[in-house]
């Protein structure tokens, strides 16, 4: 029976098998994932909803996979092209079997490093395969040898089983039989495709249909995942609008009635240039630096509530400055957290501004601002600038210069991230003193790295937390070690009482959990202290964009500035209920107080509530008109003021001088 069905398909059922072999392939994936995270999965969707939509999804995928086939077919399927048609499905049906069995082999490992299925990140990484392999070679060995394998298996098995299928086919087809069939294969493919009659063709977004991001991302499969993620990357000038539109005067009325020092003009070269006169009187500014640490999340840290007590350095250091209880990263990755805590520069759904191509000059950072002022202005970093494309941003905007891996002589250790943090803090203090000694005002960007998968460290320096060396709670309790090391001869120095510092992670290491942003994972130790700074607890939710505008005020520097961010050093600011916000794949987060609203990409805003003693996101319904517009608004302005390159000061920037400029006479 099944023979006669698929000889009456003729050159078309090799099509159908390729097709069932790739569903097969996906859903046996699927169901082995939905045992894994079994938990997770039972209290959020049903079996029946899982298995339909999954299988939607997949055919999407499988549509995409077949269509270059489908569309050379009518003209290879005869007497002429059979032997090319032959070598063409045989070949093509190898590499979709391959892509399929690689990319969900690869899945587990990445749902455990970042809780969702390959996306975006998977891409950015290759660009980096010397990080990247260490990184996988020294953290996710077994997963990756396993994975190869069963990839390679894959490949020979497809292999045996193709040729097995093209041996007893014949073609038995006239020519115009053919073409009279394949309109009918096209339209098929298209509804594969579109996978929905609507007016837009379906997305990952559509599956999104319980509260927990990372189920939702089970759904799905993890080619059409990454696939998407490339697509987007094509279209982010305008990925914030994936929640909806507002024009210019709405988005800055909003921004007006949220942020009142800012009373600006949407036409106007810099949308949201503001003065604020700094609060803090000084003959001299003070210098800064920033210690940016690597993955240092408030689940790590005792007193804000995290499961882990490994950063007992900087419990005591809290007590010496100013410490923020309710803090909140912008979003998962490093480039996201050093965007938001050197420009101000609000979230959105594309990538970080470090990373994209219109942001590499004429974008404002604090460090543009302070060169422009006199300071020395650079970054320091144990691994390779070249990372993430960090180097490239910051010499475009502002930082004279850039230490990295190189620059590093006789290092006390050296792992598959660059040196250790002690050596990173070594350099930074000679650097500090050799500006203190110049009597030139300094400004530096420190960026730890020893904890980083795969969390590589010196010997002898902690005990360890748990009895295996290379685990992130060892790695971060080396951290806070270094920091430690590194604050008792910063106190003792002679730049102590000249400087402010401000200690502040950039995410927190596996941001996960069962909500649809969890935003508990988003919480991150802060700290400033140094010069005259008294011991303070900042008990206001804050946001990283909050924290130039409040270093600056400190430092006794009254600027210009597109930063909408608070200025946390007023009394006034202090008291109020806060606000962050959050990028959480496809989800953005507006946090007012305890009050939630989430954004989600083609569908309605949902409202939640969050208790930092409870620690859990509960979504309690739609979000009303209000909130979601206020929340769309904050999502829209930094994609608007990126695509219009408008985030600037006015100082040497070319669209100010154009508009500025006046004509010659004649």
């Amino acid at each position: 029976m099944k023979r006669n069905i698929l000889s009456l398909l003729g050159p078309y059922a090799i099509l159908l098998k390729i097709l069932l072999t790739g569903l097969v392939v996906l859903s046996l994936s699927r169901w082995a994932l939905v045992a894994w995270q079994w938990d997770r999965v039972s209290e959020a969707i049903s079996l029946w909803d899982m298995f339909v939509q999954g299988i939607r999804a997949d055919l999407i995928i499988m549509g995409m996979l077949i269509a270059p086939l489908a569309l050379v077919m009518p003209i290879l399927v005869n007497k002429i092209g059979w032997p090319l048609w032959q070598k063409l499905v045989w070949l093509w049906g190898i590499v979709i079997v391959v892509l399929l069995v690689f990319m969900e082999s690869a899945t587990p490992a990445f749902i455990m490093q970042y809780d969702l299925r390959p996306n975006r990140l998977f891409v950015e990484y290759l660009n980096y395969p010397k990080e990247v392999f260490s990184t996988l070679w020294e953290g996710f060995r077994i997963p990756l040898i396993l994975g190869v394998s069963l990839t390679i298996f894959a490949g020979w098995l497809a292999n045996k089983v193709l040729r097995r299928w093209q041996a007893n086919e014949q073609l038995n087809w006239p020519f115009w039989k053919v073409w009279l069939a394949w309109p009918l294969l096209v339209l098929l493919l298209v509804v594969m495709i579109r996978s929905t009659f609507g007016h837009r063709p379906a997305n990952p977004a559509m599956f999104a249909i319980t509260s927990d991001a990372m189920v939702n991302s089970l759904v799905i499969n993890s080619s059409w995942s990454v696939y998407f993620a490339i697509y987007n990357m094509q279209h982010e000038a305008e990925a914030s609008e994936v929640y909806g539109t507002m024009t210019d005067d709405a988005i800055m009325k909003e921004m007006d009635e949220n942020y009142p020092w800012l009373n600006s003009n949407p036409d106007a070269p810099f949308p949201t240039l503001n003065k604020r006169p700094a609060p803090v009187e000084r003959d001299k500014p003070l210098n800064l630096v920033i210690i940016l640490e690597e993955s240092l999340g408030a689940t790590f840290v005792d007193s804000l509530g995290g499961e882990y007590a490994v950063t007992p350095e900087l419990e005591k250091l809290k007590k010496q400055g100013w410490w923020f209880e309710q803090l909140y990263a912008t979003g998962t990755r490093s480039v996201r957290g050093i965007e938001a805590t050197i420009s101000g520069f609000l979230p959105t759904p594309a990538r970080s501004v470090v990373k994209l191509s219109l942001s590499q000059q004429n974008f404002f950072t604090i460090a543009d601002l302070l060169s422009q002022k006199g300071y020395q202005t650079e970054f320091i970093y144990g691994g390779e600038s070249h990372f993430d494309n960090m180097a490239n941003f910051f010499i475009g905007n502002g930082f004279q210069s850039v230490i990295d891996q190189d620059d590093y002589e006789n290092p006390v250790f050296e792992g598959s991230w660059g040196v250790s943090d002690e050596d990173l803090f070594n350099k930074a203090h000679e650097r500090i003193q050799q500006a203190e000694q110049s009597e030139e005002p300094y400004f530096g960007l420190v960026f730890t790295s020893s904890n980083h998968s795969p969390y590589e460290f010196p010997d002898g320096r902690i005990d360890l937390h748990v009895p295996e060396k290379q685990t992130d709670l060892n790695a971060v309790k080396y951290a806070d070690y270094a920091l430690g090391q590194f604050f008792k001869k910063a106190r003792q120095s002679d730049y102590w009482d000249n400087t402010l510092f401000l200690v502040i992670a950039d995410h927190d290491l596996n941001v996960y959990g069962d909500a649809l942003v969890p935003i508990e994972r988003f919480q991150i130790p802060g700290l400033i202290m140094g010069a005259d700074i008294q011991p303070k607890r900042i008990k206001t939710v804050a946001s990283q964009i909050d924290m130039a505008p409040t270093l600056l005020s400190l430092m006794g520097i009254s600027a210009e500035t597109p930063m909408i961010g608070r200025d946390l050093s007023r009394p006034e600011e202090q008291q109020s209920q806060g606000r962050a916000l959050m990028q959480f794949a496809d989800y953005f987060a507006l946090l007012q107080g305890e009050k939630v609203t989430v954004l989600r990409p083609q569908k309605e805003a949902l409202a939640g509530h969050y208790s930092p003693e409870v620690r859990q996101l509960e979504i309690t319904g739609p979000a009303d008109d209000e909130d979601a517009h206020e929340a769309l608004a904050h999502v829209l302005l930094p994609s608007w003021l990126y695509r219009e390159q408008r985030y600037d000061m006015p100082l040497g920037h070319p669209l100010h001088k154009k508009q500025t400029e006046t004509p010659a006479l004649e």
